[in-house]
């Protein structure tokens, strides 16, 4: 590791946050289930229609293009140790792709739907499927394995007791991009607290994340509604996993990190470059091979399996915009999104409201938490 971590972790920054982003936005609409194009409800065969992979292919090629300018942007940036662009490329650039990518997302929609009417694709039934068999279709990790988060808490803050008195009387809290302390907190239980209160607020994050996968709406297809459950089931379990994953080994760099640089056995830089190269490439690296091998609801697991013509369901008057599902008659609280990888929530039941609301009090608690601790 660098003696100090500050320049390598400013440019594994730029390099990793941008290109992450552009490429799962540029691969979303090749990711999704078969019977949607551009969050547009479709017969499975129309994957195989020129005027589809067309569009797809164009806004890849978009997305694509946009990453890398300011891939290229942002590593010049870096390069010149140019604070204020550096934030300007990762914050705006970021917010650039994803905005962006969805108002193009939201024009290829437009020619969808028109391309669908000239098509005739009217789901004559709404047809909805139930599988029962012998054999138990796989779901997500029990929410038992977020136990793990305890240990991890524990030795953080043992690390903090044990090492307090050899900790100097100012622990740096703060660095500029050229590895400069701007800003030290005078040592005291808050600083042994702090990690450990950011330990238990990613945990509650990716607890309800886990907990909304085990209790979302389960995605069947109805032309061959056993091996998509079946292909749902084989999604769900590995993003569970994963989000377990996940949590602890940021929860786990994150103490560990902390801890060391407030006893002076790494700088903040090094500690930086830690969390970045184990934690966040990991994390990345991981999130992008799920999204290719698995795709939207397990969709690639079994990509071969032969097409439909016919529409057997069409819910796009519940999908506003695409992306925000508004369904009174739907008791569902989670369900698969619908352009992207993951779940979303159902806006149109008071307790995803609730949730929201609590979410919001836990973090603004969080915010006042760390912010009286130091």
């Amino acid at each position: 590791m660098p003696e100090n971590g500050s320049a390598a972790m400013l440019l594994l920054l730029v390099v990793l946050l941008i290109p992450t982003v552009g490429v799962l936005m540029a691969l979303t609409p090749f990711l999704m289930r078969r019977g949607e194009v551009f969050a547009v409800t479709v017969p499975t065969a129309a994957q195989d229609d020129p005027f589809v992979k067309s569009l797809k292919r164009r806004y890849a090629a978009m997305v694509g293009a946009a990453t890398a300018v300011l891939t290229a942007a942002g590593v010049a940036c870096a390069l010149a140790r140019n604070e204020q662009g550096i934030v300007w490329i990762m914050v705006g650039g970021s917010l650039v792709l994803c905005v962006g990518g969805y108002a193009l997302m939201l024009r290829y929609r437009a020619k969808m739907q028109a391309h669908k009417r000239a098509q005739g694709w009217v789901a004559e039934a709404q047809e909805a499927v139930a599988v029962v068999g012998e054999q138990p279709v796989p779901r997500a990790v029990s929410l038992k394995w977020s136990w793990l988060y305890v240990p991890i808490m524990l030795v953080t803050a043992a690390i903090g007791i044990v090492g307090y008195d050899s900790m100097p009387d100012m622990v740096p809290m703060q660095m500029g991009f050229d590895g400069t302390v701007s800003r030290w907190e005078p040592k005291g239980p808050g600083i042994v607290a702090f990690p450990v209160i950011i330990q238990v607020f990613l945990a509650a994050c990716i607890m309800f994340g886990h907990w909304s996968i085990l209790k979302s709406k389960k995605w069947a297809e109805p032309g061959a509604p056993a091996t998509s459950a079946l292909a749902y089931g084989l999604f769900a379990r590995a993003q569970s996993i994963f989000l377990v994953a996940t949590g602890v080994l940021l929860s786990a760099c994150i103490g560990l990190t902390f801890q060391l640089s407030s006893l002076g056995m790494m700088t903040l830089g090094q500690a930086g470059f830690v969390m970045v190269a184990v934690g966040a490439v990991p994390v990345v690296v991981g999130s992008i091979v799920l999204g290719v091998v698995y795709g939207q609801a397990g969709s690639r697991v079994f990509r071969r399996m032969q097409g439909s013509e016919r529409l057997l369901a069409d819910d796009d008057e519940h999908w506003k915009l695409g992306i925000f599902y508004w369904n009174p008659d739907d008791p569902s609280l989670f369900l698969p999104e619908r352009f992207g990888i993951g779940w979303t929530i159902n806006l149109a039941r008071p307790a995803v409201w609730l949730m929201i609301a609590a979410g919001v009090a836990l973090t603004a608690a969080f915010v006042v938490v760390v912010a009286l601790l130091v």
